[in-house]
């Protein structure tokens, strides 16, 4: 038995390769869970953080095929049934427009075949490809009958030189296709009739035969297509070789049975200067090939095997092209994105000497493939036209014996399969699904050579990664698009100081390939590990290396390491950096702290000295704030917020922001820090806290805009004189009141609110929202005091999805008390939160840390009794 790329391939009966197959992708769901990767962004920008350019015309749709001309500085923008030329610098600029619009006659025959007149019998532009300095070839759609024409880039019209697009463009705008222009001669994968049920694989040229792949499953078999390029190999080859194209899909294997369609990601190839054959294969491919690539993670024994998108770094610099590609499982449920990268020379020698397949009939029943072991005719089935076949007087493919022709239609599949460099992913992220990619290559400060991955998701997210000594480092994630929607078309520019453009359906947006000036300090700058940018000693700012004389004559500090030991001590906080925090004595105060950086953690210090957040009375709250609970003297003082990340085995600490806690007692404030001698015109105000949060928002996902406090006619709303109540029959509502938990609240799913009363013994408390009674969710404990009085304290936990008004009543037969609050909420985008897990663990650590709250507050009680507070 034989396992390739983590897939058995060779003979085994059926039953025992479906269960081995379904075992190894349900086996790794367990795995992955708790074992995979976790590839967490270092930095988020949300869509309004950065400077990012727009274009969407009003009334048009899809903006999904780009085509950047740098030498003409323009962006060309294929949407549905317009062409846009953009600045290639500016895309908000609009230098020209065309519309292309689907006659009637045409609508209507597509409406009769079924089709939708608001969507499908449209014409949506999917072919861009320059045919010479002054037009370019454009195909649509064209209510599912595909056309193309030439557009002039002198007047920017159509010539109205209409040809059929069969072979060229899809007939629907929604299946995936490729195409690629290699000397005004168009290569494309596509469907090539109405239904989408004959892929094809189609050379249109006015020069030389128009050729296409056989009709055959065994050829392609329900492929997607992804991408198209050509890799130059006839310029100085030492053996004459010919250029080639390769195509990128996923296709439904032929190879492998499964319960189900199991699908193969893809390589295949076709030599530039196929002509067909004579009399086999004619007007067909003679060097039709393809190759399955590898994408797996060999520890947890899991493929990748949907390939989304390919992008080939080809620089001068290199010395072979490098291929990328984004995978993902066809289970979407396991919620994995992977990129490998593969060595162009591990390609060639697949197809130049690895093995083929065949059909075999096992046992009299399904068809198998298996390896091929017999010898291949000669010339080499599916090669190129080489120097050694042309001293054979094979000049062509039209001289290729019958024998190879009708090997290589037979057997177009290889066994062999192109493996990944380092045999495994260069990056692994959870919970995102990647559908675009695009790749840099920058040299760095230290004189080394990096390759930058920028790949967009479908939720409109853009990830940058590098890979730094064998490990991949995500630098930032962006929301580069407005709304979460899939990218589906990323392009980059090579020249200056460059720009990512990435198309969707509602738009195209424009972005720089780095965000350097947003690094604030020297440590944030280097602890990116972005190797556009460095840290300016002199002028104190992070700048791009790329931009002009950014390196000339400037004391640049860059470390892609993230090692900041370089970076100019820290410096504390100084009295001008404080807010003013001021609570009431025994009510909450949260103190917000925003870190710059996803690996950081915050670290809490009050007068100098580490606060142990493990307290019952502290907890960790939203990204890294800090949730004081009950505040009393000893509470008050400097805080101050620091972020610790490690890099290079070392940590690294900054200063965030500093508060100074004091007691509102009338005009004057009271705090226990000696040092809080200054007056509070030497800080800067902020609003006083009377109410603060709700103790536990585990994620990110609502938050407040207003929260109005609506106090009952026997509602209190301040602590109660307790001296002054040795009345048994008194009932008296403790802090935190409601009003006292509902300021600046976040909330996903969950919801937590505090009410505590001490009264007669058939005291009770009752939780209604928006008029009706809470009966779930609620938790009690109650507590016997002084003179037969009783303690209550109770808090409900509950989903809040709209406006509600809460409303907590302490019940006696002696009377009644009443706390309440009205909170709206609004929605705030979640999809690029990755604090989940983090805020997820605080929330259980908080509910862990409630009863311990509660017995501090029994002893408490304890001590009022002893002194006859109660």
């Amino acid at each position: 038995m034989t396992v390739k790329g983590n897939l058995t391939v060779s003979r085994i009966p059926e039953s025992n390769m479906a269960l081995s197959i379904l075992g190894m992708f349900l086996g790794l769901l367990l795995e992955v869970s708790t074992e995979g990767p976790t590839g967490i962004p270092r930095t988020s920008w949300k869509h309004h953080d950065v400077s990012l350019i727009e274009f969407t015309d009003p009334g048009i749709f899809n903006y999904s095929t780009l085509l950047l001309s740098e030498d003409k500085q323009a962006l060309y923008v294929g949407a549905r049934e317009a062409i846009f030329e953009l600045n290639m610098g500016n895309i908000s600029i609009k230098h020209n427009q065309v519309i292309w619009k689907v006659p009637e006659s045409d609508m209507e025959k597509c409406i009769l075949k079924g089709k939708s007149k608001e969507t499908d019998c449209l014409n949506y532009i999917r072919v861009l490809q320059v045919v010479s300095d002054d037009s370019l070839y454009v195909c649509g759609t064209h209510a599912f009958q595909p056309s193309c024409d030439y557009l002039s880039l002198h007047d920017f019209q159509l010539e109205k030189k209409f040809e059929d697009g069969r072979g060229k463009c899809s007939f629907d705008p929604a299946q995936s296709f490729t195409t690629v222009m290699v000397d005004g001669e168009l290569y494309s994968g596509t469907a090539y009739n109405f239904l989408g049920s004959e892929p094809i694989i189609y050379r249109y040229s006015q020069m030389q035969s128009l050729l296409r792949t056989e009709y055959s499953t065994s050829w392609l078999n329900e492929p997607s297509f992804v991408f198209a390029d050509v890799i130059r190999e006839s310029k100085n080859s030492p053996d004459g070789d010919d250029d080639k194209i390769y195509f990128f899909f996923t296709e439904v294997s032929v190879e492998y049975e499964f319960f189900g369609k199991l699908l193969i990601p893809r390589i295949a190839r076709v030599c530039k200067g196929d002509l067909g054959g004579q009399r086999t294969l004619q007007k067909k491919w003679t060097s039709f090939l393809k190759a399955k690539l590898v994408c797996s993670m060999s520890e947890l024994n899991f493929v990748f095997n949907v390939v989304h998108d390919v992008f080939i770094l080809k620089t001068p610099d290199s010395k072979e092209p490098i291929i990328y590609g984004v995978f993902t499982s066809q289970w979407g449920n396991v919620g994995l994105s992977a990129v490998c990268a593969y060595n162009m020379s591990s390609v060639g020698e697949v197809f130049s000497k690895g093995k083929y397949m065949q059909k075999a009939t096992v046992e009299q029943s399904h068809t198998k493939w298996v390896r091929f072991n017999g010898v291949p005719p000669s010339p080499r089935p599916g090669a190129c036209i080489n120097n050694n076949d042309r001293l054979q007087n094979i000049n062509s493919s039209l001289h290729l014996p019958d024998k190879t022709l009708q090997f290589v239609r037979d057997h177009p599949l290889l066994e062999d399969p192109v493996l990944p460099i380092g045999n495994g992913p260069k990056l692994v992220a959870k919970d995102v699904n990647y559908t675009q990619i695009v790749v840099d290559r920058v040299q760095a400060l230290d004189n080394n050579v990096y390759d930058v991955i920028f790949t967009g998701t479908d939720k409109g997210i853009l990830h940058k990664s590098i890979i730094y000594d064998g490990e991949v480092h995500i630098v930032e994630e962006l929301r580069l698009l407005p709304n979460s929607e899939p990218i589906k078309t990323l392009l980059l520019s090579s020249q200056g100081t460059r720009f990512l453009y990435a198309g969707s359906d509602s738009g195209v947006v424009q972005s720089p390939i780095a965000f350097c000036e947003k690094y604030s300090s020297c440590e944030d700058c280097i602890l990116a590990r972005d190797p556009y940018c460095a840290w300016d000693s002199d002028a104190k700012i992070c700048v791009n290396i790329l931009l002009p004389n950014a390196n000339s004559e400037r004391n640049l500090i860059q470390n892609l390491n993230g090692d900041a030991h370089k970076c100019p001590s820290v410096k504390s906080l100084s009295p001008e950096d404080y807010q003013m925090i001021t609570v009431k004595p025994g009510s909450s105060a949260e103190l917000p702290c925003r870190l710059n950086s996803n690996l950081a953690h915050a670290v809490w210090k009050l007068n100098g000295a580490v606060v142990s957040v493990e307290s019952s009375k502290f907890h960790l709250i939203a990204e890294a704030g800090m949730l004081i609970y009950s505040v009393s003297q000893e509470d008050l003082g400097h805080y101050e917020c620091w972020s610790e990340e490690q890099a290079n085995g070392k940590n690294f600490t900054q200063p965030l922001t500093g508060y100074i806690l004091s007691f509102d007692i009338g005009k004057q404030y009271v705090t226990s820090d000696p040092f809080m001698s200054t007056t509070a015109s030497a800080v800067k105000p902020a609003p006083s806290t009377e109410a603060s949060p709700s103790p536990l928002s585990p994620v990110d996902s609502f938050s407040l805009s207003s929260v109005e406090h609506t106090p009952s006619v026997s509602s209190s709303t301040s602590p109660p004189d307790l001296q002054g109540s040795a009345e048994s029959s008194v009932v008296h509502l403790l802090p935190p009141l409601l009003s006292d938990q509902a300021q600046s609240v976040h909330a996903h799913e969950l919801f937590l609110l505090f009410c505590q009363a001490v009264g007669p013994s058939d005291l009770q408390i009752q939780w209604e929202v928006n008029g009706r009674n809470i009966e779930n969710f609620v938790t009690e404990h109650k507590h016997t005091v002084m003179n037969g009085r009783l303690f209550v304290s109770s808090w409900v936990r509950e989903d809040i999805v709209s406006d509600s008004h809460y409303q907590c009543a302490a019940k006696s037969a002696a009377g009644n008390k009443t706390s309440q609050v009205s909170i709206r909420l609004i929605r705030k985008d979640v999809a690029a939160d990755h604090s989940f897990s983090r805020d997820l663990s605080q929330w259980r650590s908080a509910l862990n840390g409630h009863e311990k709250l509660l017995q501090d507050w029994k002893k408490a009680w304890e001590i009022c009794e002893q002194e006859d507070i109660l």
